[in-house]
């Protein structure tokens, strides 16, 4: 058997070998300075974020929000590396940068009372307008606030039940704090008959009130004329206490009014009409 030999160029194969040999190297180092761009960034967003969390950290921000926020921070920082390195390979990155967008625009769309409550509950914890443990009225309910949320705040009412209001529909509203100033006022009315001197009221009820347990001195007891009526004078009864004893002067207070008209004689207040015959 003979075999024919086939002409071989030469020139053309260390051609082709030479053109693979300089893509490889191409290759590699694109590889390589991928590589090198990965664990570079990576280590300085490591770096950054933990910088920002002790930073926020030192600022008494509460520790849930500063997780959250770093967590978010590193996402975002790594998803512009994957993309910078994917346009460093020359891969086309407009449909992608436009596809997460669209993405973004879908979730927010579809979360967005959940994101608002969430934006919410962020800036409650940057402004602390009130803290765990606070008696409030924020968002329709009267209460002392258990927990705040990143997304819901919760808070038992005065009877006793866990209340979870969103924290969009507390930061779009009034938030009154009672706990946040050192006391504050109950305010009381006291009926007078006719036939009772208002002066001498007052100054039995002054009196009187400053026994009862946990009410302030300074600024003291408000005692004075508030409206007339068919009944008689009545009296405004505004004495200041810590939040924490409100209750307790509210009722005891109220029995004083009763107990001191009623130890010092004062008729019972009844409405007085004038009836005219007309002929």
């Amino acid at each position: 058997m003979f075999f024919s030999q086939v002409p071989v160029d030469t020139s053309q194969i260390s051609g082709i070998v030479s053109t693979l040999q300089t893509q490889l190297t191409g290759l590699a180092l694109k590889l390589g300075g991928a590589i090198l761009l990965w664990l570079v960034a990576s280590w300085l967003i490591r770096k950054s974020t933990g910088l920002l969390s002790r930073l926020l950290q030192r600022q008494q921000i509460d520790a849930t929000l500063i997780r959250y926020l770093v967590n978010f921070i590193g996402v975002m920082l790594n998803v512009v590396l994957v993309v910078a390195i994917l346009g460093y390979f020359g891969i086309e990155t407009t449909s992608f940068a436009a596809l997460l967008a669209a993405a973004g625009i879908a979730i927010g769309a579809a979360w967005s009372g959940l994101l608002a409550n969430f934006a919410a509950g962020v800036f409650l914890i940057l402004f602390r307008p009130f803290a765990v443990g606070d008696f409030i009225e924020a968002g329709g309910v009267i209460g002392t606030v258990k927990e705040i949320g990143l997304f819901v705040t919760a808070i038992d009412t005065m009877d006793n039940v866990r209340t979870i209001v969103g924290n969009n529909t507390i930061f779009a509203g009034n938030i009154q704090n009672f706990s946040a100033n050192p006391y504050r006022r109950v305010d009381l009315v006291a009926q007078l008959n006719h036939s009772v001197a208002p002066d001498q009221a007052i100054a039995l009820l002054q009196e009187n009130l400053a026994k009862i347990p946990n009410i302030m001195q300074d600024p003291a007891p408000d005692v004075e004329i508030l409206e007339f009526n068919l009944a008689g004078p009545v009296l405004a009864v505004r004495p200041y206490c810590n939040n924490d004893h409100y209750w307790q002067v509210y009722f005891d207070t109220n029995k004083v009014i009763r107990e001191s008209f009623g130890e010092a004689g004062y008729p019972t207040p009844e409405n007085h009409y004038a009836l005219r015959q007309v002929s």
